[in-house]
């Protein structure tokens, strides 16, 4: 998984200076999603790379350590290329995409991919926002799998501090409840958080608490991981390039 990383910010570093690209790394005390964790509770460094191109699409990617996590079936870390778009509209902007999640030494085929969309809305130092992600049916996940949730920040004047929350719920059919369990421990469930941002210049340092109301009991899927889907503070920090 390193190598991977040092390759992906290595092409990063060879683009030609007028290409727009945005990258960074980032270290978690635990990557949390949806209020689940991905890293199987334990620290996870990532790395992400983004190119701008022409009509408002951009082409990106995310390399993430999963740390052997079961949720993932033992995979050692993941690769997330998208494709999005973007757009303004009326004071309002637009994002769409398009993502896939490879996973890297699972003992099993774990690969699903998914789209989303999101609409935000800007004033002054607050922002936001709504967006939908839906992973069509797939045997990697035991159905389909549909998020819908809220968002919002918004940053303290005069002060490099920023505050955010999110709220969502995951639904979806089921084909195989044991995949299924992956994504949806114990079915349809809803997510919150609540962090704090300090920004300056390309450094931000974070720190997050984020919830769910899934019951930490007993699970027949190896996928569940409840135990990792309780009440969680996080931290993290990142460094743009």
């Amino acid at each position: 998984m390193r190598y991977v990383i040092a390759a992906m910010l290595a092409g990063v570093a060879a683009l030609p200076a007028a290409a727009q690209v945005q990258a960074g790394v980032e270290l978690a005390t635990d990557e949390r999603r949806r209020g689940i964790s991905w890293s199987e509770g334990k620290a996870a460094p990532s790395a992400y790379a983004r190119i701008d191109l022409p009509a408002g699409f951009d082409l990106g990617a995310r390399v993430l350590a999963t740390r052997g996590d079961a949720r993932h079936d033992g995979a050692d870390g993941v690769i997330e290329p998208t494709l999005g778009y973007s757009r303004d509209l009326a004071g309002l902007r637009l994002d769409a995409f398009a993502t896939g999640h490879l996973f890297t030494d699972a003992r099993g085929s774990m690969n699903y991919g998914e789209l989303g969309a999101g609409l935000n809305y800007s004033l002054g130092p607050a922002q936001a926002g709504v967006e939908a992600r839906y992973a069509p049916s797939q045997s990697a996940i035991g159905g389909d799998n549909l998020y819908l949730g809220v968002r919002g920040r918004i940053g303290i004047p005069a002060t490099p501090w920023t505050v955010t929350a999110s709220a969502g719920r995951s639904s979806g059919s089921v084909d195989d409840p044991i995949r299924a369990a992956r994504l949806r421990p114990g079915g349809t469930y809803h997510d919150w958080s609540l962090g704090v941002q300090h920004i300056t210049g390309p450094l931000t340092v974070a720190l997050e608490y984020t919830g769910t109301d899934i019951r930490n009991e007993p699970d027949p899927s190896r996928f569940a991981v409840r135990d990792h889907a309780g009440d969680r503070l996080a931290a993290r920090i990142s460094l743009g390039i």
